[in-house]
């Protein structure tokens, strides 16, 4: 089969540097155990493989380029690979390998080119000596240059270059491989396809890899038909593996393909443990299907199997995002009734729980419990705590919880000091709130944009607007993304002020970073605008934003005709406040307007 050659390119990125060349001659015994290939008895070394050998082994007094001025512009790739099948002279690997590597570097001036079969019976040989480093770097420059789509071609050279000794479960799992680390998935998984036709078995390390690139994609269905083909080939099952399948789909959401995972573990001749059970449970009540996680449950104890201390924590968790407080407590009893001692966790679950509720009081209840257990809270504990006492405006507690933790020896995190802004800002103590800031300013505790957004929330509330604006500016300055309801929040305050021309440029700057702000932000400046009695430019905001695809709500039509009722002609006021409501579409509005009178139209202030 003629194979073409593998040019090197000018960079020579993927080539070795050639190392010195070594002259540790094989002895009798070891090449009698390294024998790795056997030529035909009539094959006899051609002189030119025999002057080779004779160079490599007179170079340390005689360099090579020199002892081979006459023979490198007639060698050829074939004179290469008999050197290594025939190897007269019983030069060591790593001679040869030196020599190998030398010929295609740039400090041979003749620049011979490998083909594709001197790289692959150089790679047989590396391997049957165990040289699996200097195996593997060769793969990669064969990988590399041949590219994507090139498996059939490599395999095929592979299997054209195979010695008697066996080196295949090194070569096709360092292939493998090195198809992977290039980012060609397709030729890695063509590679195990073409090994399974040939009956060459890889190692499950070398398959995990595969799957796990399958994984990194996201490609879920595609790992699972992998790990079926992989098993179909004779690999024993794992229930270790189908768990970690389980647990990885469960975490994306595919659910159905978790199922069919925790099928198979029957299927495959494995029985399903708690961790089965509570892994595919876990992934129901991650997307909110109680029922399916209490089936599970059900089935768990029909097999045999009892519920632990995670199957009911898991349960409660659902429990209580569904804040069906009763049914969690009920199961709490039912695990205190089996023996089974609740964790930090499970507590944390209910008291997250009760705190959603806005029932604090009965989260201290079960926080004062486990306290008596000899349990001690964690930091997600303390946070869920301080953050049930912020939302119910209890600053003192939550503050004083935080005293608590710290003499426990546990820091306030940015969760912690977060909540702690977020609530003083909605209670309108923003001292507090700055003085938190400066604390996790010295703390060297980075604020993130839900501090910033809580802080500028808090003094558009006190009609700070200008500080605000500041504040939106140290976001931006630091690198962080400002929403559009940030912006509108301080374009509100600014209107509420009569501002509305800085308002108006916060607008324009909203839409020169590339967003389309909503009909909410456009509703809040037609407002101002009406309030101001400036009815022009609130209609010519009103044709800007149509012109921008942003669709006028019932909410946009009533501003506009309260704008008129307030500054028109009072005989038409009647007639307006008749239309509020009603008005649903600009044809509607045109034609409510279009019925003033011609003083009450002219009446808007520029």
């Amino acid at each position: 089969m003629a194979i073409n050659n593998i040019s090197r390119t000018s960079s020579s990125t993927h080539l070795l540097l050639p190392p010195p060349l070594h002259h540790l001659y094989t002895t009798a015994a070891t090449t009698s155990a390294a024998a790795w290939y056997t030529p035909p008895p009539f094959q006899e070394p051609d002189p030119i493989t025999i002057a080779l050998s004779q160079a490599i082994q007179n170079s340390p007094s005689k360099p090579l380029q020199s002892s081979l001025k006459n023979i490198l512009p007639r060698l050829k790739p074939q004179h290469i690979t008999n050197l290594i099948t025939l190897n007269p002279s019983s030069l060591s690997p790593l001679s040869l390998f030196s020599f190998f590597t030398w010929l295609s570097s740039p400090t041979n001036s003749a620049a011979f080119r490998h083909t594709l079969h001197s790289y692959c019976t150089m790679i047989h040989f590396l391997c049957t000596h165990q040289m699996l480093v200097e195996a593997k770097s060769l793969i990669q420059i064969v990988v590399s240059r041949k590219g994507k789509d090139s498996a059939p071609d490599v395999f095929a050279a592979i299997l054209e270059t195979r010695g008697t000794q066996r080196s295949d479960i090194y070569v096709f799992s360092g292939l493998i491989t090195s198809y992977l680390e290039l980012g060609f998935l397709p030729d890695a998984i063509q590679c195990f396809r073409l090994c399974k036709k040939h009956d060459f078995r890889v190692p499950f390390d070398t398959c995990k890899k595969v799957l796990d690139h399958l994984m990194n994609l996201r490609s879920f269905n595609l790992v699972w038909g992998f790990y079926k083909e992989i098993l179909g080939c004779g690999y024993p099952p794992s229930l270790y593996f189908f768990n970690n399948l389980m647990h990885r789909f469960c975490k994306g959401g595919e659910m159905v393909l978790a199922l069919s995972v925790f099928n198979g573990i029957r299927k495959w001749g494995l029985s399903p443990s708690a961790v089965s059970f509570n892994t595919l449970m876990n992934g129901y009540i991650r997307v909110g299907d109680i029922d399916e996680g209490f089936r599970l449950k059900s089935e768990m104890e029909a097999s045999g199997i009892q519920p632990d201390v995670y199957t009911y924590s898991v349960l409660i968790n659902g429990l209580c995002k569904e804040r069906r407080m009763d049914g969690a407590h009920e199961l709490f009893d039912e695990m205190l009734e089996n023996g089974l001692a609740p964790n930090d966790v499970t507590y944390t679950t209910l008291i997250d729980g009760h705190c959603k509720n806005g029932r604090v009081d009965l989260a201290m209840e079960i926080y004062n419990q486990m306290l008596s257990k000899g349990l001690s809270p964690d930091l997600i504990t303390y946070n869920t705590i301080i953050n049930g006492h912020c939302k119910n405006g209890d600053l003192k507690q939550a503050q004083d919880l935080i005293g608590e933790m710290s003499l426990k020896g546990l820091k306030p995190d940015k969760i912690t000091y977060t909540t702690l802004i977020d609530g003083c800002c909605k209670e309108g103590d923003l001292e507090t709130a700055f003085k938190v800031k400066e604390t996790m300013i010295k703390e060297r505790i980075p604020l993130d944009d839900v501090a910033y957004t809580a802080l500028i929330s808090g003094l558009c509330k006190e009609g700070r607007e200008v500080e605000a604006e500041k504040m939106l500016r140290e976001m931006l300055r630091l690198g962080f993304k400002v929403d559009d309801e940030t912006y509108t929040m301080i374009i509100n305050g600014f209107c509420k002020k009569g501002d509305v021309k800085t308002a108006s440029k916060m607008l324009r700057e909203m839409q020169s970073d590339g967003r389309k702000p909503s009909v909410v932000t456009y509703n809040v400046l037609m407002n101002g605008y009406c309030k101001q009695g400036q009815l022009k430019n609130a209609n010519v905001l009103l044709i800007a934003m149509m012109n921008l695809g942003v669709v006028p709500d019932d909410v946009t039509y009533n501003i506009l005709l309260e704008g008129h009722c307030k500054y028109g002609n009072p005989d038409d006021v009647s007639n307006l406040r008749g239309a509020k409501g009603l008005v649903l579409d600009y044809a509607s509005y045109n034609s409510v307007i279009g019925g003033l009178s011609k003083s009450s139209r002219c009446r808007s202030k520029v």
